[in-house]
């Protein structure tokens, strides 16, 4: 991390196949999970971002419209995401069978939290207010989260990872009403495609 930053080890593949190996070798782990970051599907949808120091992650323009939503372009993560699966690749040589590789990506509602809010929220405040306020606009932003997570996860697996994880890091915020309504369609829509 003193040469560099957290998004040039995820976007370099054999920085990102050295970090995930770190713990494999210095410890006995029963995995080894991908070092990368659930939120790298955001750039090539239009959304960029970086991470500032102390501070986590920051997007550059968050969404707060329909017509922000309507400028997301879909992308074929093998094109895009090709420097992760690169890593993936590189990972199961030096794996050579000896414990299996975890891959993930991130869930619908804390991919749009992160998007909406700008960054980390302690209350998802323009998040609700858009799933609340503008449900038909949230469900079209979910649904392409969806679609995109499954095509990266397939992505993954085909590359060689022996399973995914779909971290839905800030769900926990929501009653289990709203996860019904909001979320679960798109979460198992992620499913769908993966299986």
């Amino acid at each position: 991390r003193e040469r560099y930053s957290l998004l040039d080890l995820c976007r370099i593949p054999d920085l990102a196949t050295e970090v995930t190996m770190q713990p494999v070798n210095a410890i006995e782990v029963d995995a080894a999970i991908l070092f990368s970051d659930l939120l790298l599907p955001l750039e090539p949808m239009g959304i960029p971002f970086d991470f500032v120091k102390g501070e986590g992650p920051q997007i550059e323009r968050p969404l707060s419209s329909d017509e922000d939503i309507a400028k997301l372009r879909r992308f074929e993560p093998r094109e895009s995401l090709a420097h992760v699966l690169q890593a993936i690749r590189q990972i199961q040589v030096e794996l050579k069978g000896r414990i299996p590789l975890i891959g993930f990506a991130g869930a619908p509602f804390t991919l749009a939290s992160y998007a909406i809010e700008g960054g980390h929220s302690n209350n998802f405040a323009k998040t609700k207010q858009m799933m609340y306020g503008q449900p038909e606009s949230w469900h079209r932003l979910c649904a392409l989260f969806a679609d995109i997570v499954g095509d990266y996860l397939v992505a993954q697996v085909e590359a060689g990872v022996d399973a995914v994880q779909v971290f839905d890091s800030w769900v926990g915020a929501l009653s289990s009403r709203d996860y019904r309504e909001f979320i679960l369609p798109h979460t198992r829509r992620i499913f769908e495609i993966v299986t």
